[in-house]
């Protein structure tokens, strides 16, 4: 199974919103596809229609209580896509795993005893706290979605720093498989400007797909559904389809064959 986290301390960037439409677009080209909610908000959850009446187990209880992944999977109605939920019982999780021994490898541990997919997509929160660790320590590689303004340059500086720190004492493996520029507003000069120097900076490691910003994509949440099924002709689909398609074509080439 390929593990991709998906990354960035930066709030508000659409890491959750990349995450989902990314798992829904995988599952429907036929990958049995997995996402982990690792967001104490849980927005990931909510967006594919799992209430918090329903999240028995989740990605609190794997990380704190050893639960594995299979039992804290649920259906989304979405063919070949599962979840694993978050709660709000996360929120407290960095605290309680400070004493655990090995702490930042309890994801990985859970994920590496689990089959059943292709691909795992995890949902980091909007920091590089424990839980970002986690999913660090676990995925083969990062996916980061980065805001075309000028603050959200300095912030990927930083997680580029922490990537380089993992891959140093934790995670050898660890790569970046690329970085995508969301919310884009051909409107706005400064967003061609972000996405020049972005580009100037780290050349094919940038997806040439780009995320506009669209209402669509902001409405699909209440919708308990991805912005690929609420509506998959608007610009805001479109775009993900294309960046699941570039995505596809980074995989390891024996693995995006199956």
């Amino acid at each position: 199974m390929i593990t991709i986290a998906i990354a960035n301390q930066k709030g508000g960037v659409g890491k959750t919103t990349t995450a989902v439409n990314l798992a829904t677009a995988l599952a429907a080209t036929g990958w049995r596809t997995l996402l982990v909610d690792c967001d104490p908000q849980g927005n990931a959850s909510t967006g594919l229609g799992v209430s918090s009446g329903e999240r028995k187990l989740s990605s609190y209880d794997v990380l704190v209580d050893d639960a594995s992944i299979a039992s804290a999977i649920h259906s989304t109605g979405i063919p070949k896509l599962d979840l694993v939920p978050a709660t709000v019982d996360l929120s407290g999780a960095e605290v309680e795993l400070v004493d655990v021994p090995h702490r930042t490898g309890r994801m990985r541990q859970a994920l590496s005893t689990h089959s059943g997919h292709d691909i795992c997509f995890i949902d980091c929160p909007p920091s590089l706290g424990l839980l970002t660790l986690n999913a660090l320590c676990a995925a083969n590689t990062l996916l980061v979605p980065l805001q075309c303004e000028f603050f959200a340059l300095e912030g990927l500086s930083q997680l580029l720093q922490t990537v380089e720190q993992v891959r140093e004492r934790f995670n050898p493996s660890l790569g970046i498989i690329g970085v995508a520029l969301t919310m884009f507003d051909k409107r706005n000069r400064l967003t061609d400007q972000v996405s020049d120097d972005v580009r100037d900076c780290l050349g094919d490691l940038v997806f040439e797909s780009v995320i506009p910003r669209n209402v669509r994509l902001s409405e699909a949440p209440s919708h308990g559904v991805p912005a690929l099924i609420y509506d998959h002709s608007c610009r805001g689909s479109r775009a993900y389809m294309a960046l699941a398609r570039e995505l596809i074509g980074r995989l390891p080439a024996e693995r995006a064959a199956a």
